[in-house]
């Protein structure tokens, strides 16, 4: 397991677990991030993350993508 930071470009992965307070939980899964749901890195930029997530494409700072873990 491995925060979603660290992940390949173009590299699709399940997400494992959903970390942080439970207001950045909420915020997190409202855009998708929800365990056993597929995630794809687009590109990164600065740090922040471009992922593709049940067919959006969301940026994510690098603080965000460290609570999430593929």
């Amino acid at each position: 397991m491995m925060p979603l930071c660290y992940s390949q470009i173009g590299e699709e992965n399940i997400i494992k677990k959903v970390g942080g307070s439970p207001e950045v939980k909420k915020h997190l899964e409202d855009m998708g991030f929800v365990v056993g749901g597929t995630v794809t890195v687009v590109n990164t930029l600065a740090g922040n993350v471009i992922v593709n997530i049940k067919e959006s494409r969301v940026a994510i700072s690098e603080e965000m993508a460290r609570k999430i873990m593929v």
